[in-house]
């Protein structure tokens, strides 16, 4: 492994844009493309899960009660309540860490989400960074973490990269006085949740965070949840405003939590499996793009020269694609490209050969 050394990461102008996100793309002028920017499985929410959410707003005269879909999340990761936390979205969850927790040395492996690191800054936090290396897979050596680092933070599967790291190497980083802080957002769309450390407790420090956003296509609603130790639950909780979750998000939170909703997003995860393999194999075609992997998300990373100029022109062709260098660790030349139905590859399989050929 060479990853870079852990360094402080201050607020200079040439850092990476760490609050853009891929919706940028389909905002506005861009809202007529066909989205491989976002990352949430296109044809979401389902009909059930909609009307689900709909026969919540007659409660809506009533504060929130989380009780119900606080219990459901416990039940689906066979965990005590009391290792639950609700969250408007796992954004919040980033924001809460950020602020209750008493860490002096805050490390996050990248390439990866932005909004950990975001959130640690606003905070007040000087920011370590052990950068992953495209040489070595993005792959993480649990080595290369600073040992006096008393919060780190990874993302498993990792966004943008794809990698789905080792739960042992994972396992590897907790230990007492340590913060270990696992982004598994994505990990319901890996077929059986391979290498998830959602229903481990017997890991110092463990602090997994989880998101209905993608699988459900739940954006808009802003839930997800925290699952850790109850006095770090606790610590969160008191630093929460009340009531932070709606009555729509918590309804949802308690139908996504139920058995046939997991056997569907079990189906859904082997489906996009497939048609991740699919677009693997179209991507192959082309000699100038170098595809990273395996991937095991719903989107692959991609290195394409001038990349900046694919993704404008792409843009002119119809298709939304995220750019690569507002992440730490990559560069200009790097695109994420969500994974959508075979005749969806299709057609951007044919704009991305047009664009190239124009090179």
């Amino acid at each position: 492994m060479t990853p870079t050394s852990p360094t402080p990461s201050g607020l200079a102008p040439a850092d990476p844009d760490l609050r853009h996100h891929g919706d940028a793309e389909v905002r506005g002028a861009g809202a007529h493309l066909t989205d491989l920017a976002v990352n949430v499985r296109a044809g979401t929410p389902p009909e059930w899960l909609r009307e689900r959410i709909a026969g919540s707003l007659a409660s809506l005269a009533a504060y929130p009660d989380g009780r119900a879909a606080r219990r459901a999340v416990a039940e689906r990761h066979g965990l005590p309540e009391e290792r639950v936390l609700l969250t408007a979205g796992a954004a919040e969850a980033f924001v809460l860490l950020a602020r209750a927790l008493p860490v002096r040395r805050p490390v996050v492996v990248h390439p990866q989400f932005t909004e950990p690191e975001a959130a640690l800054r606003d905070a007040g936090h000087r920011v370590g960074r052990v950068v992953l290396s495209a040489e070595d897979g993005f792959r993480l050596d649990p080595r290369a973490v600073p040992a006096d680092a008393d919060l780190v933070v990874v993302g498993n599967p990792t966004n943008p990269t794809s990698v789905l790291h080792p739960a042992r190497d994972l396992a590897r980083l907790a230990r007492p006085g340590r913060y270990l802080v696992v982004d598994e957002a994505f990990v319901d769309a890996v077929p059986g949740e391979r290498e998830s450390l959602a229903a481990r407790t017997d890991l110092p420090g463990l602090v997994v965070l989880r998101s209905l956003t993608k699988t459900w296509g739940l954006a808009g609603l802003r839930v997800g949840y925290v699952l850790a130790a109850p006095d770090t639950v606790a610590a969160l909780e008191r630093a929460q405003p009340l009531w932070p979750v709606s009555s729509p998000a918590l309804a949802a939170a308690e139908a996504c939590s139920a058995p046939p909703a997991l056997a569907e997003a079990a189906r859904a995860a082997h489906r996009t499996a497939a048609e991740r393999a699919y677009l693997v194999a179209r991507l192959a075609e082309f000699g100038e793009v170098t595809v990273h992997g395996p991937a095991e998300g719903p989107f692959v990373l991609i290195r394409t020269a001038g990349a900046d100029r694919v993704r404008t022109r792409l843009r002119g062709l119809g298709f939304a694609v995220r750019r690569g260098d507002t992440f730490p660790g990559l560069g200009p030349d790097y695109l994420r490209l969500a994974v959508r139905d075979p005749a969806t590859t299709d057609r951007f399989v044919t704009a991305l050969g047009t664009v190239l050929a124009e090179s």
